[in-house]
């Protein structure tokens, strides 16, 4: 199990652990993280998932690729940054045990 820390735009810190093979916004929703809608349900459809991944793990869980639909959503995101990801398209493996995301002020 990936331990993930979700950073709500508060500052509160929500540790948790997270099985392989799901997506950090399933680990969020399945341990009632506030801050992540989800309304689509993981379908890269809403960008309601949007996190800022921590600088220091980019290499790990990657950035959009130009032109692909996680790109397309995030130009709707409210705040976006160069480290922003839709946290559905982010696949939880043992290699990201001690990711850190922070979440926006808000989804919608």
């Amino acid at each position: 199990m990936a331990k993930i820390t979700y950073v709500e735009h508060g500052g509160r810190e929500h540790r948790v652990e997270v099985p392989p093979g799901l997506s950090v916004m399933r680990g969020a929703v399945d341990n009632n993280i506030p801050g992540i809608d989800a309304d689509c349900g993981g379908e890269c459809a809403c960008a309601t998932c949007h996190v800022y991944v921590d600088e220091t793990w980019l290499d790990r869980t990657g950035v959009p690729e130009s032109g692909s639909q996680e790109a397309s959503m995030l130009s709707f995101a409210a705040l976006a940054r160069p480290n922003s990801r839709l946290s559905c398209q982010i696949a939880v493996s043992d290699a990201l045990d001690g990711l850190v995301v922070r979440l926006p002020e808000g989804q919608h």
